[in-house]
């Protein structure tokens, strides 16, 4: 994951673990192979000793969260006899003392790890335990959609090569562009979400350069979500679930696009989206 992407997810999360916990400190980082994190993100620190520490699994408290694969806290670091103590020295600059480190898992995969600290010895509640798993949680989510839309693009990127592809072909191509269209909004990282929307143009225009392209319609970015689902036989409902939307707002969508169109039905809406090149 490029380093501007962990930045934007780390950041967001370790200010939603201390908003949510009370604790004063809190930093992380993503493994850059099977067994090292690398802490790249502070909020609350007052030095900058602890940015660039690589923990290796096993050592320290964050490296027996990632090789156990759970949150593990310990409530004063530097006498804890549960853990090893390489880095002792930078936590004892920072003035650390209770922490928790829990890993961020992804279908059974460690891919980094979430601290949370106090400078005083004081054992760790529950509260502070659901903080720092919600704050992973969180991180996972964004690891998962970029995974997914990574995959994506490598297979969209094969598939629109040949708009001449046989019509099952091209069936995996508009199903493609419609879950591309649903992760979009989910994308935190600017420059993917605009390789997103660049490669749903590409399968549109691919598609549109088949038939005739009227001028002149555009739609936003919302309708469109909406058609690209409508456009693979989804309900309203289930346009909601995909989208992250209320039915309603559904509705509202689907009757300005078809208005745009000069659509009468969903059906007829569609056709004339695809006609206009604004869907594969």
């Amino acid at each position: 994951m490029p380093e501007s992407v962990d930045a934007v997810e780390m950041q967001a999360a370790l200010l939603r673990l201390r908003r949510t916990s009370g604790l004063p400190v809190a930093f992380g980082g993503l493994l850059a192979d099977a067994r090292h994190a690398r802490i790249a993100e502070l909020n609350g620190a007052q030095t900058s000793v602890l940015r660039g520490l690589v923990i290796s699994a096993g050592s320290g408290l964050g490296g027996k969260a990632i090789a156990l694969s759970r949150p593990c806290a310990v409530t004063d670091y530097h006498s804890s006899r549960h853990i090893s103590h390489e880095y002792d020295l930078a936590v004892a600059e920072e003035g650390l003392r209770s922490v928790v480190a829990v890993p961020v898992v992804v279908r059974r995969r460690v891919r980094g790890v979430l601290y949370g600290a106090l400078r005083e010895p004081i054992t760790l509640g529950d509260r502070t335990f659901d903080a720092a798993v919600a704050a992973a949680r969180d991180v996972e989510q964004a690891l998962v959609v970029r995974d997914e839309v990574q995959q994506l693009l490598a297979v969209t990127r094969e598939q629109v090569t040949d708009p001449r592809a046989a019509p099952e072909a091209w069936e995996d191509v508009r199903e493609a562009h419609r879950e591309l269209r649903a992760l979009v909004p989910k994308v935190v990282d600017p420059a993917l979400r605009d390789e997103l929307l660049a490669v749903c143009g590409l399968l549109a225009s691919a598609a549109g350069a088949r038939t005739p392209r009227p001028s002149g319609v555009q739609l936003a970015p919302r309708e469109l979500d909406v058609l690209a689902c409508v456009a693979a036989g989804a309900t309203n409902a289930v346009a909601a679930e995909r989208l992250g939307l209320r039915p309603e707002t559904v509705k509202g969508y689907l009757r300005s696009a078809m208005r745009k169109l000069g659509a009468h039905t969903r059906l007829q809406a569609v056709v004339a989206a695809r006609r206009a090149g604004l869907l594969p």
